[in-house]
């Protein structure tokens, strides 16, 4: 059932913070004009130490298993799905070793996340169901979508408040499944195909982003019904969500090449363009700093975005295309899934 692999080479690159050569891979700092659409009250990260200038290691991972997503698990290991081997992988960053496990015939995972359960939680298209993989036993638990909901094309998931998982199909569909009854509901979403990213917020709050229908989701967690929240720059193409600690919604705008940001307190938008000629912003995460890191693939690069002055730092990465599809922390961790390359990446910030 498992499949080892052997230790393998990591290239650790440092970014100095002071370091400029001037040659062609100096990247400078950019400062962006915002667009804002309601004036925000100004806002306090949470009180951290000064960070370091982040290191980036690379660790290989099976050759054709182009993982998707990436989430670091309980253990201190990280999972990622193997999307074109229809497995669950596990890397040991200590030692660089990985196994997968098999997900069943005609998998084709897309997210993993971990739960509150300390188990991952698996979306697979392939199968059309919510997975679950148990690491203390290696039990791999399937939750099909119900009948009449085919090819929903799932993507991404997030837990609720409740301990309910909501999850979204980028055929048009987002759905809750009660992990503890198994209980599951399909919702079509507004506006048809499209729902991709998905978080909740610190109070437990579900936001989703529609990729095709450009618009952020708020989910009723008891109705189901979902709010359109609209970004103001339109058809940006909304692929991705993350809410910080204070519950502000962070998105990653693919069309647009922009980062967006959502306050659910205020009702307030802001924009902000990713710096480069042709910016594609794909994933977004945010740090326990409240430090926004989105993957560029206009750059080839990954880029950490401070909200408080208002500017970008972008950090190249050695394989190109390398397209980082998911970015997942911990503290200290900033891990990407670079599904082109057949690497995890991570940038330790501490």
């Amino acid at each position: 059932m498992r499949a080892l692999v052997p230790a393998l080479t990591t290239l650790v690159v440092l970014f100095a913070a002071c370091a400029d050569d001037g040659g062609e891979d100096a990247t400078p700092t950019v400062e962006p004009t915002a667009t804002t659409s309601t004036t925000a009250p100004p806002t306090v990260k949470p009180t951290q130490a000064p960070s370091a200038a982040p290191v980036m290691q690379e660790y290989d991972v099976p050759a054709g298993s182009h993982p998707h997503d990436v989430a670091p698990a309980p253990d201190g290991t990280v999972w990622y799905t193997a999307q074109a081997t229809g497995e669950l992988g596990i890397l040991d960053p200590s030692t660089g070793e990985t196994r997968h496990i098999p997900l069943g015939a005609g998998s084709s995972p897309h997210g993993v996340i971990a739960g509150p359960d300390g188990a991952a939680w698996i979306t697979d298209s392939g199968l059309n169901a919510i997975v679950r993989f148990d690491p203390s036993t290696d039990e791999v638990r399937s939750f099909a979508l119900p009948a009449g909901r085919a090819a929903a094309n799932l993507n991404t998931a997030a837990f609720d408040g409740d301990g309910d998982l909501w999850f979204t199909g980028q055929s048009g569909i987002y759905g809750r499944l009660d992990p503890l009854t198994g209980e599951m509901s399909v919702f079509d979403a507004p506006r048809g195909r499209g729902p991709y990213g998905i978080d909740a917020t610190p109070d437990g709050n579900v936001f989703y982003a529609s990729l095709a229908g450009s618009y952020l989701g708020a989910i009723d967690r008891e109705t189901g019904e979902v709010t359109l929240l609209e970004p103001p720059t339109a058809a940006a193409g909304v692929r991705r969500a993350w809410s910080d600690s204070q519950g502000r919604i962070w998105i990653s705008e693919w069309d647009a090449g922009q980062v967006g940001m959502y306050d659910p307190a205020t009702g307030a938008w802001s924009e902000w363009p990713l710096p480069g000629a042709n910016p594609m912003a794909y994933a977004v995460y945010v740090d326990e700093r409240d430090d926004v890191w989105l993957s560029d693939f206009g750059a080839n690069a990954m880029v950490s975005f401070d909200p408080d002055t208002e500017t970008f730092e972008s950090f190249p990465l050695s394989d190109n295309p390398a397209n980082v599809r998911q970015i997942l922390g911990r503290q200290g961790e900033v891990w990407g899934a670079a599904s082109a390359a057949d690497k995890l990446i991570v940038f330790r910030t501490e």
